[in-house]
């Protein structure tokens, strides 16, 4: 059994909110949270660990390309796949600048979202780039490193190794 991706949802428009919870919610590779605010996202940021976060740009008390930079800061190397109804290319420049690592705009297709999150899935997961936080630990799974955050010490990992860390990570 695969563990769950854990995505978070940013979107105020009840609606298009309900309908991609449902649309997700189909699929047993996901584990679901929302977020109707920029506010309530970085505050779910800051609690927990995500996978991938869809964020809407127009969000009613700060703009989403804001809330993308704030992720970044707070440390959050996940794909960031932001939706939007502008579509003019400096609005796609401006949120990519911003640290989203797809821009996808409004209406869009639920079968190009979904495989557009797991390629940004896959890829995310054999980065270098990628590194996850497990206790006093940084685990970097595609250079099969787990390091010791008090004293720098570096565990090399086995494959076989590394695939049970990423298991227990996602099933956390």
């Amino acid at each position: 059994m695969a563990a769950k991706q854990k995505i978070l949802l940013v979107e105020d428009d009840a609606t298009l909110s309900e309908a991609l919870m449902e649309q997700l919610a189909l699929h047993d590779e996901f584990l679901l949270s929302h977020a109707e605010s920029g506010s309530a996202a970085l505050d779910e940021v800051g609690r927990g660990r995500f996978d991938l976060v869809l964020l809407d740009v127009g969000l009613p008390d700060i703009d989403g390309r804001e809330i993308c930079k704030l992720m970044r800061k707070q440390g959050l190397s996940a794909p960031i796949l932001m939706l939007t109804g502008a579509d003019s290319e400096a609005d796609t420049i401006l949120g990519l600048d911003a640290g989203a690592n797809d821009y996808i705009t409004k209406p869009f297709r639920f079968g190009i979202l979904l495989a557009r999150m797991r390629a940004h899935l896959r890829s995310h997961e054999n980065s270098e780039a990628a590194t996850l936080a497990i206790g006093g630990y940084r685990f970097r799974p595609a250079l099969k490193v787990l390091e010791d955050d008090a004293s720098g010490e570096k565990i090399r990992l086995t494959e076989k190794e590394t695939n049970i860390l990423k298991f227990l990570y996602r099933a956390d």
